[in-house]
């Protein structure tokens, strides 16, 4: 049954949520995750700008140099005991690389969508948020709480100069602040035929980026050596790669299996690679990655002449854990290594996890009924990680929801970081009616 919601969208922000994306794809702002590449200043003026040009206040700010910029701005809500809410957004990109189809900075409008790096990740989002905010000031209305708006550089490379240095040096501009929303949920997936599930993100994996260390003799390549750093290391990584990590459930994931089966009339086990893979189609690499801790070797160094064993050997791990089962994972990897390999280095943050309940649950879910009286809101659980973990470190329970409506057939999960990345305009027109409705009834 559809919830009573009467707000009605406004026209003008559906009208130039895809003008506004186009400006904000042709902005490069990527993130080589070393330092490099422009920064976030184009784009975070572009939107300091576009919120000047209807009388917003917007205070442009800068973190850990120049050129890594971003937006906050504070909106008065219509009940001043509310408490308040967060909306964030980030305003980098990761590197274009490949053979794409439409230049990725270009922002060509072909079949129905959007194309260009940041499409979906997330100058969508971005685009969407400046809209409603465009709108409302141009039809003098307000959101019911106090909001919070800050668009965020450094998201892709983990929030050290962004979410997490913001958290560090303005907690004042988060004070009263009890939840959040943020990329990553809110999207649909048509699981049967009349059927279409909203995914609204509760909970994420946390992170364990460990640089490894095997260390051994060095000597010739010609002579035998049974200490040898780069065997050591090869043989951990095997173990690390091939483990089985077992299938561990948390409460998001029970209930999202839960209302996943109560769709399409059949139970859905997780260990069931098949029937996930028939099921869930496109989302089966999304959901599937976390129903379990993972750690996946991403680098390999060593050696510097072909016939020098060296001393020593590093690799990359790209660790990620399940709220509540940190422990179990630290012990895991421990065990893999076997004495043969360190960490030396380690870069961690959290995992978390927040209930499918609750009013701004509830609002979440009016708004997306409003649109598709059909939907069915379900919680789901992300397997990468966002800047909501820096927010949830001040208290504030996060959810991913920047709402889209996706084709049947469109493999949106293969679309964040990759080539031809792309948003149906249908969708992002749909997702900015949404988002208007949640942020001014929540």
């Amino acid at each position: 049954m559809t919830e009573a919601h009467p707000i009605t969208p406004l026209a003008d922000a559906e009208g130039e949520v895809v003008s506004l994306l186009q400006d904000l794809i042709r902005l490069d702002s990527t993130n080589f995750g070393d330092g490099s590449g422009p920064g976030e200043i184009a784009v975070a003026d572009y939107v300091a700008q576009r919120l000047a040009e209807v009388g917003l206040d917007a205070q442009r700010f800068s973190t850990t140099s120049d050129a890594r910029a971003g937006v906050v701005l504070r909106v008065p809500g219509s009940d001043a005991d509310a408490p308040k809410l967060l909306v964030h957004a980030h305003l980098d990109v990761v590197p274009a690389v490949g053979d794409w189809d439409h230049a990725p900075f270009a922002a060509e409008i072909a079949d129905g969508m959007v194309w260009g790096r940041g499409a979906v990740d997330m100058k969508d989002g971005v685009a969407t948020i400046l809209a409603c905010l465009r709108s409302w000031a141009r039809n003098d209305v307000q959101p019911r709480r106090d909001t919070v708006f800050v668009f965020l550089p450094d998201e892709e490379a983990g929030g050290t100069h962004g979410a997490h240095w913001v958290t560090e040096h303005h907690r004042e501009w988060f004070e009263g602040v009890t939840e959040c929303i943020g990329e990553v949920g809110g999207f649909s997936f048509d699981v049967a035929p009349g059927k279409r599930m909203y995914l609204i993100e509760t909970a994420e994996k946390g992170l364990r980026w460990m640089k490894l260390r095997a260390t051994g003799r060095a000597g010739h390549g010609s002579m035998l050596n049974d200490n040898n750093a780069v065997t050591a290391l090869a043989e951990v990584l095997a173990r690390i790669g091939r483990h089985p990590w077992p299938i561990r459930l948390t409460e998001t994931n029970k209930r999202f299996l839960y209302e996943l089966s109560e769709a399409i009339g059949e139970e859905v086990d997780p260990a069931n690679e098949q029937q996930l893979l028939r099921v869930l189609g496109p989302l089966a690499g999304l959901v599937g990655a976390t129903f379990a801790n993972s750690a996946q070797p991403t680098m390999l160094n060593a050696g510097y002449k072909m016939n020098v064993i060296p001393e020593t050997a590093d690799a990359s791990v790209d660790g990620r854990v399940l709220p509540g089962f940190e422990d179990e994972f630290d012990r895991t990897i421990e065990e893999l290594l076997g004495g043969q390999a360190e960490i030396v280095d380690m870069f961690e943050d959290i995992a978390m996890e927040t209930t499918f309940d609750g009013a701004t649950v509830d609002a979440m879910a009016a708004a997306i009924r409003a649109e598709d009286p059909g939907a069915i809101p379900v919680p789901y659980l992300m397997s990468g990680g966002t800047d909501a973990k820096a927010f949830r470190q001040l208290g504030i329970r996060p959810f991913g929801f920047i709402p889209l409506q996706l084709p049947a057939d469109l493999e949106f999960s293969k679309l964040f970081h990759g080539v031809n990345e792309r948003v149906p305009v249908a969708g992002l027109e749909f997702g900015t009616r949404v988002m208007d409705r949640f942020l001014r009834s929540c």
